[in-house]
């Protein structure tokens, strides 16, 4: 996984973080390549990255799972040095705006186990302490895609207006279950808590609920050999759907799509055993049902955002990750 080294340099006024994009190790020791062979010496990496840095040997720091390290400042200052997971993606960052590729599996809300644990506090970290910043959309913890974070809580007023007007255009990918037969069509189904369920959560079609209609295009039915399939005696089939929102309600995409007879892939709690979810939860999900439901995550990305902004037409976008492009195939970035 890629890291980055944060150095909170107090001594310079102009600059008090500096980060170093690529994945190094800085060490002063003789290096044993046998056993460290991703280790560089200090002087090389220092000297290429930043000409202020001493050369002269430093106190030593130490970080959880990595090696000791060295580093010092010029008048013999040590700069604090820690190897941090990578934040996140950005899509793009202006005075009042930061968008970003939100990463499957992480939350968007703060969570009780740090700032690294959500979307909203890893942007606090990027932003620093002087900025606020606040959600404008959100996703499901394993959906991944375009999330607008708004640095001012005037910009986020401005956009959540827009978001409520549904002067917005949303457009996501989802690989689901089995041939889907029309080409597109639209689902127009009222949603609602699903009173029978086990998972407090869970929302369910129901009459007198909320009005909800979500727009599906066919980009691809594909077959793919796999150990399980999320549904029992469901033949290996799926279709790489391309998918718009016409309202916004919790889980909606998910659970239409369900509804629909073709659940994402890698739904724990649409996909027809919700069990999946609660042993997720419980912390109790066995290597079969990891392997049932194929992906760790379910294969749902929101793939741009559209809106009129400050009179401009604005459009955000990014494409799904790795195991999702491999699954449904690469050249889906050219749809």
């Amino acid at each position: 996984m890629p890291v980055q080294a944060a150095l909170d340099l107090g001594i310079f006024r102009e600059e008090k973080r500096i980060i170093i994009e690529d994945q190094i190790v800085i060490s002063h020791r003789p290096v044993n390549r046998q056993r460290d062979p991703g280790q560089q010496q200090a002087d090389e990496k220092i000297a290429a990255h930043f000409l202020k840095f001493s050369r002269k040997p430093a106190q030593k720091t130490t970080t959880k799972n990595q090696p000791p390290i060295f580093l010092c400042v010029p008048g013999g200052s040590v700069a604090a040095f820690r190897l941090v997971e990578k934040l996140f993606d950005t899509i793009h960052e202006d005075a009042d705006l930061l968008v970003i590729d939100k990463p499957a599996g992480l939350v968007c809300h703060p969570t009780k186990h740090g700032e690294m644990s959500s979307l909203i506090g890893r942007a606090r970290l990027h932003l620093g302490s002087s900025v606020q910043p606040h959600l404008v959309n959100r996703l499901d913890r394993e959906t991944s895609g375009v999330v607008i974070v708004a640095k001012n809580a005037a910009t986020a007023g401005a956009l959540g207006k827009i978001l409520e007007s549904r002067a917005v255009e949303k457009e996501y990918l989802a690989i689901v279950h089995g041939h889907v037969r029309e080409d597109h069509g639209v689902i127009d189904a009222p949603l609602g808590r699903d009173e029978h369920s086990r998972v407090a959560v869970k929302d369910c079609v129901r009459p007198g609920g909320a009005a909800a209609q979500t727009g599906f295009f066919v980009e691809r039915r594909f077959t793919r050999a796999v150990p399980f399939s999320t549904l029992d005696l469901r033949p290996p089939a799926f279709s790489l759907l391309r998918v718009v929102l016409r309202t916004g309600r919790k889980h909606q995409i998910r659970i239409h799509l369900a509804h629909l007879g073709h659940p994402v892939v890698g739904d724990k709690l649409y996909g027809g055993d919700e069990d999946l979810y609660l042993a997720l939860v419980e912390n109790r999900l066995t290597d079969a049902q990891r392997a049932k439901l194929i992906f760790e995550n379910h294969a749902l990305h929101a793939r741009s955002i559209k809106f009129l902004w400050r009179n401009e037409p604005k459009e955000f976008s990014c494409e799904p990750e790795p195991w999702f492009l491999e699954f449904a195939g690469d050249d889906i970035k050219n749809l």
